[in-house]
């Protein structure tokens, strides 16, 4: 005779997991009064997630279930073209000295010592990492191409964490890193990831669309994003209806609408200093003028940091000044990027009376030295694109309470460069086929593939 083991056969597949009764799911009545966005706020609720400290968040039961399927598509698709590691998140300080991004991450960065007095930092990205295996292990070209892979915990000491998973401190991501031989093997990457990653936001149900990005300190000469149009957002994006253009703010460009000059106010179309008491505000004197605020020249006068490498040449600090047109704002990620700065504040009092000699409201850039070039030494000086050619513009005069009228620049002041440094508008041409652009749109970043 032989024994067989007793089964109990579950009433159900959902027995398998556990009674919902049995489950750690603890719902709330209401959300926290500090959870605003709409997301933050249902996670919560259902017994999703927990906060532990600003930007910090524990995965409870469901969290957790979800994040597994988020998962689980990612490393389906993604294993298709790449092969998956898992890095450590402890990065020792020499492989970030060696990228020259020890300084450049600054404050996102976190960063610690052992009890040895080695400096550490907690991976915000891994670069450097693959970088390290790659050139110690790849021996031959024949070994190429490789796409390596990972899935693993980020730590970004954001300044301000909110909108609850939204902008965290510490974050599961995937990311992926090719090795080629030429840059035709690295396009062939560069498209099986965008055909990999519409992949994986088609399963996971996402209404996306892909817009040019800005690449920050990932570095590199390319970068696009997939984005979701959500009220939640804080990324802005331009886009067209008719040719499916689309960029990130930080990058999107758009054809002006001409705009008709003012006549010379003297014969000879020289410059006229005028009397403006008091009226050093953009909207003041287009008023006092009778003009409008395109035909004005806005100053906007920062410091930058400079990176280490450019220190002994550049010095720590060195000041950049945009003009642009008084109706258009600056776009600090493009200023930052043309700049080669590693963040950029306002000017103080002190440091706009050492550069202008004047006070805020009647600065301009008439009598100003720009350096030659922006790997020289001295004042960089910034015009923005939307004012080439253009000319009787009304600008200050760096003198208390009065400006200029007829400026033209080139012939009055010249910049150091010519470049776009401006945010596009709604309603704007689209570069590509003319079109009014859509209005810069909320959207929340769901991934970017930059090309290093």
């Amino acid at each position: 005779m032989h024994a067989h083991p007793i089964r109990r056969v579950p009433e159900s597949a959902h027995e398998l997991m556990h009674r919902w009764s049995q489950l750690f799911i603890p719902t709330l009545r209401e959300a926290p009064a500090d959870a605003e966005v709409a997301s933050h706020k249902l996670l919560l609720r259902a017994g999703f997630v927990r906060q532990l400290g600003a930007g910090i968040y524990s995965y409870l039961f469901l969290g957790n279930r979800s994040v597994n399927k988020i998962v689980a598509i990612v490393r389906e698709e993604m294993d298709t073209i790449a092969q998956e590691f898992l890095l450590p998140t402890l990065h020792p300080k020499e492989i970030w000295e060696a990228s020259g991004r020890w300084t450049v991450m600054g404050d996102n960065m976190f960063r610690l010592k052992d009890r040895k007095g080695a400096e550490l930092a907690l991976g915000m990205t891994h670069e450097e990492v693959m970088t390290d295996i790659a050139r110690h292990e790849l021996r031959s070209y024949k070994q190429l191409p490789q796409i390596w892979y990972q899935i693993q915990t980020k730590f970004r000491d954001e300044p301000r964490p909110k909108s609850g998973l939204l902008r965290v401190r510490q974050f599961i991501m995937k990311d992926a890193y090719s090795f080629d031989i030429d840059d035709a093997g690295l396009d062939l990457s560069y498209e099986k990831h965008d055909r990999v990653y519409r992949n994986i936001f088609s399963r996971c149900g996402l209404d996306f669309l892909s817009v040019e990005a800005d690449s920050g300190a990932m570095g590199g000469s390319q970068s696009q994003e997939f984005m979701v149009y959500t009220d939640a957002g804080e990324d802005l994006i331009a886009s067209c209806p008719n040719c499916h253009y689309a960029a990130n703010l930080e990058r999107a460009t758009s054809t002006l609408a001409p705009v008709e000059d003012l006549a010379s106010t003297t014969p000879d179309g020289s410059l006229e200093e005028i009397h403006t008491p008091g009226l050093g505000a953009i909207a003041d004197i287009v008023a006092f003028l009778n003009i409008t605020a395109a035909h004005d020249i806005k100053c906007v006068a920062y410091t930058a940091e400079v990176p280490p490498a450019d220190h002994a040449k550049l010095g720590k600090t060195r000041g950049v000044v945009v003009f642009l047109r008084g109706d258009h704002t600056v776009n600090e990620a493009k200023l930052a990027a043309l700049a080669g700065a590693t963040e950029l504040r306002p000017m103080d009092t002190a440091e706009l009376t050492a550069a202008f000699n004047a006070p805020a409201g009647f600065l301009g850039p008439v009598g100003l030295t720009a350096a030659p070039h922006p790997r020289k030494p001295g004042l960089l000086i910034i015009l923005d694109k939307g004012l080439e050619g253009r000319s009787n513009l009304v600008v200050g005069a760096n003198k208390l309470d009065y400006h200029f009228r007829n400026v033209t620049p080139m012939r009055d002041f010249k910049p150091t460069l010519t470049a776009d440094v401006r945010n596009v508008s709604e309603g704007e041409a689209c570069p590509v086929c003319g079109t009014p652009s859509r209005s810069a749109t909320s959207s929340s970043s769901a991934a970017a593939t930059p090309t290093p």
